[in-house]
């Protein structure tokens, strides 16, 4: 039969250690020689179950001060490492090792269900004018707030909640699955510590009716389409007194009637006339702060962009402003009177003698196409 290692020695502490070193020096070795962290280390368990039989003496007055004057023999007398008197201490230290390897929480002593309550979005549509500018509006969001029949407490006017008798208000019990001691949701109170015989009418039981409440939310000048902006506290109310949740406002920009967004800069449609674009003209256009003039050169062809350096939008996390940057659009008139059309027919023959002058774009398009054909 293999010799037990001293307990002291199995946890690492000095023999006077009291049981805040116990515990620590029990909860950073079981942490690590847990058989679910180490699944494959066929030793692991008998470590743990090592570390467990020392914390379970140790935390023991009655079997620790055996120990010492006897060592071992006096603690298999009792039936040391068998669970006996220390199990409890164990179980609370073990609880907290649960949590800390699977995610949970160990309750220590009394109720430890309290809950942050949900985070809410909502969704926002505003204009690309308050999107550059800046806004405030007021959005109406559900909310909770307490029963004014019940006060809040869930029990019907003239009753009060008692205190759960299977977990004795602490939320949680704890139950036994060979040497793991796991805490669980009390399945009769559901983890609030009190059970409501009568409950009340108005909020049955919950202490708390659902509603709708009215928030102020300020959009900064230069916020995007997809960008959040967080209302802290704005969500769902926690539960058991736990903090309230967070408000998320999601922007989305409605599609404007001339301009497109792209980042900071913006877009527009330029349309022109065949006379303008020939001839060069000044022509007034709209931007988000008023009106400004783009100068139209002799011979501007369809699609070029001119660029109006700082109307566009200055951006949240942006120094300057973007740019207005405006498509030329050549437009083929409708709508043509019959002397309308004969001017057009007099104009494409004056011109047609001489393509290659005054049409150079289709002269070199027609060009390229002869030779990509051949003779």
């Amino acid at each position: 039969m293999a010799t037990k290692r001293n307990y002291y020695e199995v946890l690492g502490v000095n023999r006077d250690a009291d049981d805040d070193a116990l515990k620590k020096a029990y909860r950073k070795l079981a942490m690590k020689h847990h058989p679910d962290r180490n699944p494959d280390d066929k030793g692991a368990e008998g470590r743990f179950k090592e570390v467990k039989e020392a914390y379970e003496v140790l935390t023991d007055g009655q079997k620790r001060a055996a120990y010492d004057r006897f060592g071992h023999a006096g603690v298999e007398q009792q039936g040391g490492g068998q669970g006996g008197a220390g199990f409890s201490n164990f179980s609370e230290a073990f609880g907290d090792i649960f949590g800390d390897i699977f995610g949970g929480g160990g309750a220590r002593g009394g109720r430890s269900n309290v809950y942050r309550g949900a985070d809410l979005r909502y969704n926002l549509e505003i204009t690309l004018e308050q999107a550059a500018h800046g806004t405030e509006t007021k959005i109406r969001i559900p909310a909770a707030e307490a029963c004014e029949t019940c006060n809040g407490s869930g029990a019907k006017p003239g009753t009060q909640a008692k205190t759960c008798g299977t977990c004795n208000g602490a939320g949680q019990v704890r139950v036994a699955q060979g040497f793991f001691s796991l805490q669980q949701t009390c399945p009769t109170c559901h983890g609030g510590g009190r059970v409501i015989a009568d409950p009340c009418g108005s909020c049955h039981g919950a202490g708390r009716i659902k509603t709708n409440k009215t928030l102020s939310v300020k959009i900064p000048a230069g916020i995007d389409n997809g960008d959040r902006i967080r209302h802290s506290g704005g969500g769902e109310p926690g539960a058991n007194g736990g903090p309230s949740g967070d408000l998320y406002v999601q922007i989305s920009i409605k599609e404007h009637a001339v301009f497109q967004r792209d980042h900071d800069d913006l877009h527009c449609e330029m349309p022109i006339s065949f006379a303008t674009a020939a001839l060069g003209s000044e022509i007034e256009i709209p931007t988000l702060d008023g009106a400004a003039k783009v100068k139209i050169p002799a011979e501007t062809q369809s699609g070029k962009i001119f660029r109006i350096r700082g109307k566009g939008i200055k951006g949240l996390r942006s120094q300057a402003p973007g740019d207005l940057l405006c498509h030329v659009a050549l437009e083929t008139p409708v709508n043509l009177t019959a002397k309308q059309k004969e001017l057009l027919r007099e104009f494409e023959m004056a011109t047609k003698d001489h393509g290659d002058r005054h049409n150079p774009r289709a002269k070199s398009w027609m060009d390229r196409v002869k030779e990509f054909f051949g003779p």
